[in-house]
């Protein structure tokens, strides 16, 4: 396989985690162009980046965790959206390097020892890392969660995992037509939604007719992530894969929460 196929299988991951480190597609877009620039100009880079997932991600952080030190803030975050606004507010409030090191162990499903080969730490570092991200997570704002879930089991399990994070469920959907009719009567703080529902209609529709009445924010749980991660259109920010691992879905609730929205931005 030629390294342009290697690093090509990778890279809607990559631009996944980007996003939610961000919290903008368009500023994690930047950074992967730049990782991308990066070892076009260094030969030991580009050979790396071609050893698999963990040597790209590493890559990756090298080029962001330098901005990040010499800015001390997101790059591209001048004249930044409602999006982007609040994420700056709540980035004042946690570590980023917390943050990082549960985005890789959760949301990109790396084990503590790659979380470590990318982050250039300990073992035990990333591990502390990650409880203290957690810490600092459960101190966010309880919040009412609409499902939007066709499966009654993977339904039921998401309401036990909202609740015991705190938040309420104020309605379960398994249809777009269900979840109209919840929103009319109470707008949610936060969605879960598949793509695929019940009766054939779209989550995607749903969701959109969520986003019409309010800035909710948003994420997909899906079996089929290669239907937003094309490239062709604004992606969702928190996009999970079924079957799914709570902590990864943990993970993605506080993210989003801490972002306050997961709106794509273009």
């Amino acid at each position: 396989m030629s390294l342009g196929a290697k690093v090509a299988a990778n890279l809607p991951y990559l631009r996944r985690y980007a996003r939610a480190l961000t919290g903008s597609q368009a500023t994690g877009d930047a950074f992967v162009r730049a990782t991308l620039e990066a070892a076009l100009a260094d030969d030991a880079l580009r050979s790396q980046i071609g050893e698999g997932r963990v040597a790209l991600y590493r890559a990756f952080n090298a080029v962001w965790s330098s901005a990040f030190v010499d800015t001390n803030d997101y790059s591209g975050s001048d004249g930044a959206g409602l999006h982007e606004a609040a994420a700056q507010e709540r980035l004042s409030h946690i570590t980023p390097l917390n943050r990082q090191a549960l985005l890789l162990t959760t949301l990109e499903d790396f084990s503590i020892d790659e979380a470590a080969t990318i982050m250039g730490r300990s073992e035990d570092e990333v591990e502390d890392l990650v409880q203290e991200a957690i810490e600092e997570i459960d101190r966010e704002s309880a919040t009412s969660v609409l499902i939007i879930e066709d499966e009654p089991l993977i339904s039921m399990q998401l309401e036990d995992l909202v609740r015991s994070l705190g938040h309420d469920v104020c309605g379960m959907a398994a249809t777009r037509t269900q979840a109209r009719d919840i929103v009319a009567q109470e707008t949610p703080g936060l969605v879960l939604a598949d793509i695929q529902l019940a009766d054939g209609s779209s989550g995607l529709d749903a969701v959109d007719d969520i986003l019409k009445i309010g800035d909710v924010p948003v994420i997909f749980i899906t079996a089929y992530p290669e239907r937003l991660l094309t490239g062709d259109r604004p992606e969702p920010t928190y996009l999970i894969t079924k079957p799914f691992q709570e902590s990864t879905v943990r993970a993605a609730i506080s993210q989003a929460l801490f972002f306050g929205s997961s709106r794509p931005l273009a």
